[in-house]
């Protein structure tokens, strides 16, 4: 499967690495994918703990089928080697990175991926890398960041006063204008580079209904999915993010409707009050072929 081809991800739900029974009940919440994390959510003193928790819990996580991801720690002047040579297994199906400054970073962790996956006879190039697009700078290369090979996806991540409002001096609201170019800008980077943009993060975890306000204008505005920082966001996060069976039902029935007037020598109709042609039909398809997805 190519990178471009990757099977969205609704819901990718932070695990603090050093946590070794809250890895074990992650898998509950059904994220799409969990991100054992061995950088910020622990603190400096259990790092080498929390990447050989981490690592032991790899094998008991590839029977219990969720999709892996890791994110790694930023050394003195690289990205951590001895995270990246801790992870890198056939489980894992990629790594998370923070702060990358721009592409050259994206080349730098690549090349030490690839050194990893040889020693460890993983297939160079199966290790791919998700980057929290975090400076100001990687930002403005979002798109050029989005284009390497080993990149399925890009965040645009807007938690309340961190990394990105501090690089940006932004001041946070609910409703999102101050970083509506932000997140728009990463969507059409993500998407003009046949990748993924991911959204996020609300991390007033216990109020719901603010979730779902922040949730719901990610998606209008095109993320496919966000990152998570509680298993009781999972639920609506995976929802937001899912067509309901109303929605496949009308574009279904947009589907049979336009295949009725082509049967009858037209090249489009009136369906529901609107009017459709082929490439309306292409988006109803899609949709449905997204919400069969995540049911399978």
């Amino acid at each position: 499967m190519s990178v471009s081809a990757m099977k969205p991800m609704r819901s990718m739900m932070f695990v603090p690495g050093n946590k070794p029974d809250w890895i074990e009940k992650s898998v509950a919440a059904k994220a799409d994918a969990l991100i054992l994390d061995l950088e910020d959510s622990v603190p400096p003193a259990q790092k080498v703990e929390a990447r050989e928790i981490v690592k032991s819990k790899l094998d008991w996580l590839a029977g219990q089928k969720p999709r892996i991801w890791v994110r790694i720690n930023r050394s003195a002047h690289l990205y951590d080697y001895e995270d990246i040579l801790a992870i890198v297994n056939p489980v894992v199906e990629g790594i998370v990175i923070s702060k990358p400054c721009g592409p050259e970073d994206i080349h730098t962790v690549s090349s030490m991926l690839a050194e990893a996956e040889y020693r460890a006879g993983v297939p160079v190039g199966h290790t791919r890398v998700i980057p929290l697009l975090e400076t100001a700078r990687s930002l403005q290369y979002a798109y050029e960041i989005a284009q390497h090979e080993r990149v399925p996806a890009i965040v645009g991540a807007t938690a309340k006063n961190a990394d990105v409002a501090r690089a940006l001096k932004t001041v946070w609201s609910l409703e999102g204008r101050e970083t509506l170019y932000l997140k728009s800008r990463i969507v059409m980077a993500a998407r003009a580079a046949g990748k993924l943009p991911i959204g996020g993060v609300w991390q007033q975890v216990h109020d719901l209904e603010g979730l779902k306000v922040s949730s719901a204008n990610d998606r209008q505005l095109g993320m496919s999915g966000e990152l998570v920082l509680h298993p009781s966001n999972v639920e609506i996060v995976n929802k937001t993010y899912s067509p309901t069976e109303e929605e496949v039902a009308f574009y279904q029935g947009m589907i049979d409707a336009l295949e009725k007037a082509q049967a009858e020598g037209r090249a489009s109709c009136i369906y529901d009050g609107e009017h459709i042609d082929i490439a309306h039909v292409k988006t109803a398809r899609e949709i449905i072929e997204l919400a069969q997805s995540f049911n399978n």
